[in-house]
């Protein structure tokens, strides 16, 4: 979908188009273009980063005081689309989309500090401690305790589906600082060192066979008090701005398109089995159009909350929208990957990574071997975020008023 720009705007997206050209390395590309997981490894993910931080756009949603772009909302969001387009991999957004908006946000001066030049030097690697074993979508009843004792939290509990806890060094969490309060008034934002002792992390394999999230334990951690992010008791407070930054951060539709162009394309060279080409096939091409039409509308969707967030204005309970929108299409989208190669696309390939000079060889083609592992990672995507019935509850109720 094209919109009408500005001149200047125009020649952003120019310089962001000659920019991806002449500096996305073929090898990160084609990493991302064969990980199957919702997150790209850090050899990839990190080396894609250190490319635009030394351009000085890694930081492309962050204000200019603390090390970023400020670029207008507009301007990320073509930065984004042109990425998407290109075939770049997604940033690593647990610190620079999720952890930094809140430290500047809600952090001390100290925090900040310390804290943000080291995300965008990739000297931190983030991860997120929110999930329990009994607190998923009830993340208010959280159980992890942390109790003031002198100058340290003394932090217990267990944190699950933590997303690369085994690569990060650092993990923002919510803990339980005051049990006799209501369940949200009680809970409290920390950032703990993983290498503390009592900290330890063991692995959870996806269906895919992929080794994307964790199960974190903390037996008597003691963290520094001056890692509390904003006061005692502010943690749902500083969660729901978090989680409306995750859900309405960032565009979902160019990346979506993309992801459907490449389909497109192959299925001009996958026959029907009746002599002719996938593409040409009735059936298909309604199932394309329909994919195609959601990621439109997902789109204009995404532009209406960024001329929203141009004028001034938070993203808002509309970010429910997309996420749900999105969590569907990307799953529809993943099941036609698996369908257009037939029989080729239910390989599922279990070593990894599938990328590189030791990645396994495919049955039928690259794409296809990716094809069935990531339609099943896929299945997170209505669950990770706020699963599908808490965003259509949010939009029942913030939405439509029901």
């Amino acid at each position: 979908m094209d919109i009408e720009l500005s001149p200047a705007d125009e020649a952003f997206r120019e310089d962001v188009r000659a920019f991806l050209r002449d500096h996305l390395p073929d090898a990160v590309k084609a990493g991302a273009a064969a990980t199957p997981s919702v997150f790209v490894e850090p050899d990839i993910g990190q080396a894609w980063n250190a490319v635009l931080a030394a351009k000085g756009w890694l930081g492309y949603q962050w204000p200019v005081e603390h090390g970023g772009t400020g670029w207008t909302p507009l301007q990320r969001y073509l930065f984004e689309k042109e990425c998407a387009v290109a075939g770049a991999p997604n940033l690593t957004v647990l610190g620079l989309k999720l952890l930094a908006p809140v430290l500047w946000t809600f952090g001390s001066a100290a925090q900040k500090a310390r804290y943000l030049p080291r995300i965008l030097s990739g000297e931190d690697y983030w991860c997120q401690g929110f999930s329990e074993p009994g607190a998923g979508s009830d993340l208010a009843s959280l159980k992890t305790r942390a109790v003031r004792e002198g100058d340290h939290y003394v932090v217990n509990g267990s944190k699950i589906w933590t997303t690369h806890a085994h690569h990060a060094n650092g993990m923002f969490t919510l803990v339980r600082t005051n049990p006799e309060v209501k369940k949200q008034a009680g809970i409290s934002f920390l950032l703990i060192d993983l290498a503390s002792p009592g900290v330890s992390v063991r692995p959870i394999l996806t269906t895919a066979g992929d080794h994307e999230v964790n199960q974190v334990f903390l037996e008597d951690v003691r963290v520094p008090a001056e890692n509390l992010v904003g006061e005692e008791g502010q943690g749902w407070t500083i969660a729901k701005f978090l989680l409306e930054n995750e859900r309405g951060g960032s565009c979902h539709a160019p990346k979506l398109g993309y992801d459907l162009a490449q389909i497109e394309a192959a299925a001009k060279a996958e026959s029907d089995g009746r002599g002719g080409a996938l593409a040409e096939g009735i059936e298909w091409r309604r199932r394309m159009a329909k994919a195609r039409l959601g990621v439109e509308a997902l789109e204009m969707i995404e532009l209406k909350i960024i001329s929203e967030i141009a004028k001034g204005r938070k993203p808002g309970p509309q970010t429910s929208l997309t996420k749900l929108l999105a969590s569907n299409l990307r799953q529809e989208i993943d099941l036609l990957a698996v369908d257009l190669f037939g029989i080729a696309g239910l390989q599922l390939e279990t070593s990894r990574p599938l990328y590189g000079d030791n990645a396994p060889e495919p049955l039928h083609s690259r794409a296809a071997q990716v094809a069935a592992a990531r339609y099943l990672n896929s299945r997170a995507w209505t669950i990770f975020g706020g699963t599908n019935e808490v965003q259509s509850t949010i939009i029942a109720k913030s939405v439509l008023g029901l």
